[in-house]
């Protein structure tokens, strides 16, 4: 390879170096959006306040049914208080049955009373918990509201993110094929050793562009006697 053509590959390469940089910062800023974590947070109080209404509308059923079973108990009960309280009131009766069917008579009254008790019970915690039902359900309504507006602001974000991205695959695309295979293989390998970074302009002050230490004018003439050029210090390659 002519000193021209390396030098070129060596250009493409720092332009490879400069467009890879710009696609994980895309990345960087696509993964840490302020957004992500408040719809992170929103989700969870989503999915808790959903989970709370469950509970609160499963004990509802549940407390429905007992209401139910109760209001048949009592209209039985009654039903029965009123045919043994025409038996009673008919007469016809020995003084000992008589006797035995007013005790039977209150007894099913106390049964009643207490059935009634219950019925009521039951219909001031339906009423209560009909309440608390009522207001998680705003909440959740709430809830929802608040994930959706994030996830459309970050899906907004991504969009704009990933069409930048898009771009830069394919300059990404145009300058792999300027680079000769060993060299991009070398860059490649590099990258992931150092956080992304493989190729470091030398600037007119002999700073290297990927660790920032200054070379001594030994030093320079070491690196720039390497192919392609490496820095001693953070072994990247560098760009005259």
């Amino acid at each position: 390879m002519s000193a021209m053509s390396e030098f070129q590959s060596l250009a493409d390469l720092l332009e490879l170096q400069r467009v890879d940089s710009e696609i994980d910062r895309l990345l960087e800023r696509r993964s840490s959006l302020p957004e992500l974590e408040r719809y992170k947070s929103a989700h969870l109080e989503t999915e808790a306040v959903r989970k709370q209404l469950s509970e609160k509308e499963t004990l509802l059923r549940e407390l429905s049914l007992d209401l139910d079973r109760a209001s048949g108990e009592l209209e039985m009960a009654e039903a029965k208080v009123g045919q043994q309280e025409q038996r009673l009131y008919a007469g016809g009766m020995s003084a000992k049955e008589t006797e035995n069917m007013r005790l039977d008579v209150e007894s099913l009254r106390n049964r009643v009373r207490e059935t009634e008790d219950r019925v009521l019970e039951l219909l001031e915690l339906k009423e209560t918990l009909e309440k608390e039902v009522a207001v998680i359900r705003v909440q959740l309504t709430s809830a929802e509201a608040e994930e959706q507006r994030l996830s459309g602001i970050i899906k907004e974000a991504w969009k704009g993110i990933d069409a930048e991205l898009a771009r830069r695959e394919e300059r990404k695309m145009a300058a792999i094929t300027l680079i000769p295979p060993d060299l991009l293989d070398l860059y490649e390998h590099l990258r992931e050793r150092k956080d992304g970074v493989a190729v470091g302009r030398l600037d007119e002050t002999w700073v290297c562009g990927g660790c920032h230490l200054k070379l001594s004018a030994a030093e320079r003439r070491q690196a720039l006697a390497e192919d392609p050029p490496r820095c001693i210090h953070c072994r990247r390659i560098l760009v005259p």
